[in-house]
């Protein structure tokens, strides 16, 4: 069963930083998919201190997508964490009931947001795409960090428990009443991992869709495998088990 649509229900959310040679291409794919789905879905675009032509090109692109397209900006690059979580607090004043989180270079396909809306429902309260399941799979990314995902999902699966195979994807589809009221704290990619957890603590229901993740093309990733993710992915694994 899909979703019973009412006025602006669905914020896509994205956080761009240094992001001037994939920008104007993510925003027009993901504004020509949304199109398809809902006139009055919104494309939300955080600015993380960009310090390149980033701005430059939003401001641009919202002189031609106008109301599809909200810019937020701010001057110092603060991190994925902040921004995401930025995006998501505008969402829910806006008064949207879902978001969908995806990546600015286009390694997740914006294809895929026909497929989160046709499999969230009444009875769902996060659908995450999976890179593990049927019909999903990584390309060009290389084995060390194919090895770590697949080892650190294996992780969160025990710990968290969720029947899920897919844990540190960003790439989703949220119900927002389930995220009214929490602060997040984190900065970096382990948001991914603290949003799980407040939902684990609102007992949110998951399930999942099959992705195909593609690894970037024109740049390198903002990502980091620090000892600092290491400690603040883990962090939320033993912080499941409470909640």
């Amino acid at each position: 069963m899909g979703l019973k649509f009412k006025k602006e229900s669905i914020a896509i959310i994205i956080p761009m930083f240094n992001e001037e040679v994939s920008a104007e291409k993510c925003v027009d794919r993901v504004i020509a998919e949304i199109k398809k789905v809902k006139k009055h879905t919104r494309l939300i675009v955080v600015n993380d201190g960009s310090k390149d032509k980033t701005l430059d090109i939003l401001k641009r692109k919202k002189k031609f997508h106008k109301s599809r397209l909200k810019i937020i900006s701010y001057e110092k690059n603060r991190g994925y964490g902040y921004a995401l979580s930025t995006g998501i607090k505008w969402a829910i004043k806006d008064g949207f009931e879902y978001y969908i989180t995806m990546d600015s270079d286009l390694t997740n396909d914006p294809k895929y947001i026909h497929d989160f809306v046709s499999a969230m429902s009444d009875n769902v309260d996060c659908v995450k795409a999976s890179r593990y399941i049927d019909n999903g799979k990584v390309v060009n990314v290389p084995l060390f960090r194919r090895v770590i995902s697949i080892v650190g999902n294996g992780m969160a699966g025990l710990f968290f428990n969720l029947g899920i195979s897919d844990y540190t994807n960003g790439f989703k589809m949220v119900r927002l009443s389930k995220l009214k009221g929490v602060r997040f704290k984190e900065n970096n990619f382990s948001i991914i991992l603290e949003e799980i957890y407040h939902l684990k603590k609102k007992n949110s229901k998951f399930t999942e869709i099959p992705n195909i993740l593609t690894a970037r093309k024109d740049s390198k990733s903002h990502f980091k495998y620090t000892p600092r993710i290491f400690y603040d992915y883990f962090k939320y694994l033993i912080l499941s088990l409470f909640a």
